[in-house]
């Protein structure tokens, strides 16, 4: 029976799974997706999602919090400075896990995990394209019937004209 064991174990003692849970904690952060297995995809959403609402909040003691789980400066100030601005206003799901079909050595199961507001394809606040006619459009009946206005600079001739009646 499985009462209280709430992790996946990857198959690694402690101290491996936190450092590899780390490093491709801060490989998502630097690239913003990674290929891994969805047993690791899932573990790492886990174990990234704290991370990144604790970044929301830029604090030295979240500071602190955040280097304590990713052990790389460069990660911690990326995820504050330019991942924390961008998700502010969501309010969880910060990561979305794609699987991709089965590895050809080993035939895992394989998955794609990225942060999602960095997708373009699937972000659904993309402009609204300009909506584009294919046929010619009616002419109007009021252009038609009034008749033309002819310009007003008919009155005053150019110096060019006097020259050239004289």
């Amino acid at each position: 029976m499985r009462h209280g064991k709430k992790i996946n174990h990857l198959g690694r003692k402690t101290a491996h799974r936190k450092s590899m849970l780390a490093n491709m904690a801060c490989s998502l952060i630097e690239h913003k997706r990674i290929n891994t297995t969805v047993a690791k995809a899932k573990a790492l959403k886990v174990f990234v999602e704290p991370l990144v609402t604790k970044s929301k909040e830029d604090t030295t003691h979240n500071r602190r919090i955040v280097f304590s789980k990713l052990r790389q400066k460069e990660a911690v100030a990326e995820l504050f400075r330019e991942v924390a601005p961008k998700v502010g206003d969501r309010p969880g799901g910060y990561t979305r896990v794609i699987k991709l079909g089965n590895r050809l050595g080993d035939n895992a199961d394989m998955a794609l995990i990225e942060l999602v507001d960095y997708n373009e394809t699937y972000n659904l606040t993309k402009p609204e394209k300009k909506k584009s006619t294919r046929r010619a459009g009616k002419k109007k009946t009021s252009e038609a019937a009034a008749p033309k206005a002819e310009p007003k600079n008919e009155e005053k001739s150019s110096p060019k004209e006097d020259k050239k009646e004289e």
